[in-house]
């Protein structure tokens, strides 16, 4: 049966500049694929490219480009096709995630079933989604957490020389728990400096810490954790990676733009498990194909940060519902995403 792909880029605009410690803007490329059998059924993913991991939207592009000649005769043969596009390109982990979402959607379309229903999963297992409050001045920060007021859980991102003074400003706003991403801006002392901070504060996560390599750093960031569970983001991005964290942390953040593939994300979840890691799941900004995708595996993960859509204010698409934070998956089949 023969596929044929196509892509095109969207550029989506978020409410408010979003700021982490390595920088922010307002405005996010995204390329939306399409892959269309002889029927004319369609199956759509998402590419959320990131120049951290060297992905533009053009980048991914030029990659589908490279993988259409790749395409799967069965549609059904998704792990055949994701070992054959991963040896293509070992890289390009976006770019290989918008491919693994169109054909995953477009098989749950042939089956006519939700993905989440394929791999026998109870969508009321979902866990609540936290609302990110991404870096900016006191008064922004404050507008923040009232247009959050939906959410009731809210993550914070940190990695600055004022963090202290940012936490002070969330707390004297709202009393919901609150999650902590550093993006790798702190170093150990700094970290460890933290801790007691974040304790005050009531954070009940600290996710990344320092930078992807000093795994030794987290480990001693844990041990000095008065109970604060730590996560690792970019230090753990496919899961060969997980052994090599296990000791070191508490649990492990997978996200499709930098695993590359559904498939992937259920390996990571699985090896984690026989780690005993807590497991989360995370986003780029994405529209609500990458949201989605990311959300039918939910049922499998304790934390959830699947706000990535919600941050925008032009998302063309519908799909999974996150109202107060509750996720709700879709009942169409595939993933379940319509265009507006």
């Amino acid at each position: 049966m023969a596929l044929t792909l196509s892509a095109e880029v969207v550029t989506l605009h978020t409410k408010h500049p979003f700021i982490i410690a390595r920088g922010g803007r307002s405005a996010y490329e995204v390329v939306w694929a399409r892959l269309t059998d002889g029927d004319g059924i369609e199956g759509w993913g998402e590419a959320s490219p990131s120049s951290y991991y060297g992905e533009t939207a053009q980048t991914v592009l030029t990659t589908l480009d490279t993988l259409g000649e790749h395409l799967p005769h069965d549609p059904f043969d998704l792990e055949g096709a994701e070992r054959r596009f991963e040896r293509v390109v070992p890289k390009n982990g976006a770019a290989r995630a918008a491919l693994s979402g169109a054909l995953h959607d477009l098989v749950g379309k042939r089956l006519q079933q939700p993905l989440w229903r394929l791999w026998g999963l109870d969508p009321s297992r979902a866990p609540s989604s936290s609302f990110t409050i991404g870096i900016d001045t006191p008064e922004k920060m404050r507008q923040k957490v009232t247009e959050a007021a939906d959410y009731p859980i809210l993550k914070i991102k940190l990695g600055t020389d004022h963090d202290e003074a940012l936490l002070q400003t969330i707390r004297a706003a709202t009393d919901k728990p609150i999650r902590v991403d550093a993006n790798a801006g702190w170093t150990r002392d700094r970290a460890i400096a933290m801790l007691p901070v974040l304790k005050e504060f009531g954070v009940e996560l600290l996710e990344q810490p320092l930078v992807p390599e000093d795994i030794d750093g987290v480990a001693a960031v844990r041990r000095a954790s008065p109970g604060i569970p730590v996560v690792v983001d970019e230090s753990c991005v496919v899961a060969t990676d997980i052994p090599k964290v296990a000791g070191a942390v508490d649990g492990i953040n997978i996200k499709l733009a930098k695993c590359g593939s559904l498939r992937e994300a259920l390996r990571m979840i699985a090896t984690a498990r026989a780690h005993g890691l807590l497991v989360m799941v995370g986003c780029m900004i994405e529209t609500s194909i990458g949201i989605t995708a990311a959300a039918h595996f939910t049922p499998l993960v304790d934390v959830a940060d699947l706000d990535g859509a919600a941050l925008t204010v032009d998302d063309p698409f519908t799909g999974a519902r996150i109202e107060r934070g509750r996720i709700t998956l879709p009942t169409g089949p595939g993933l379940g995403v319509a265009r507006r």
